[in-house]
Parts: structure tokens; C-alpha cells; sequence
């Protein structure tokens, strides 16, 4: 029970940085370096295929949609700021 590896929901096996390294406790000797490229290999082939990259004109469309969503936020606050200071100045403040 004791060596059993621990599941946990959100781990989907991709190694974020491998921690064997020579002179360490847990250093794994019986793993030849063929292994482990073989592993890396596995990995990447994963995260190829994970998704597909955006071509240009995606890329620009994106980032003419993002910037046209931040204008128009950018305006609406303006214009409640402007909103209130009309209303402070012409109503609240007479």
C-alpha cells in the first residue's frame, strides 16, 4: 500500500521539469538514456498533437477582435465617467 502512486484528478502525465538528476537519493540508474529520450519523445508527440497552431490571418482577426472588446470597454466606462460628472456638476452640486 505504501508504494502505490497517488492519482490526482488534474495530473495528465506531462513531465513540467524532470527532477533525476545523477547524485540525487532518488536517481533511477535502471533507466537507460534511451528510455528516457524515447520518453521525451512520447511527450512531445503529445503536445503536437495536442492542438493546432493559428495561421496569420486567425492570429490578426484575434487580436483585432481583443483590441475592438478593450476599446469598447474602454468607451462605455468613459462615457460613465462622464455620465457622473455632468450629473454631479449640473445636479448634485447646485
Amino acid at each position: 500500500m505504501k508504494n502505490q502512486k497517488r492519482q490526482y484528478d488534474d495530473d495528465d502525465g506531462r513531465v513540467v521539469a524532470d527532477m533525476d538528476v545523477a547524485g540525487a537519493p532518488w536517481h533511477d540508474r535502471t533507466v537507460s538514456f534511451a528510455e528516457k529520450q524515447a520518453r521525451e519523445l512520447d511527450r512531445k508527440r503529445r503536445v503536437e498533437t495536442y492542438g493546432e497552431r493559428m495561421s496569420g490571418s486567425d492570429a490578426r482577426r484575434y487580436t483585432f477582435y481583443a483590441l475592438l472588446a478593450g476599446l469598447a470597454l474602454t468607451a462605455a466606462m468613459a462615457v460613465v465617467w462622464i455620465l457622473l460628472a455632468l450629473f454631479m456638476t449640473q445636479v448634485w452640486f447646485r
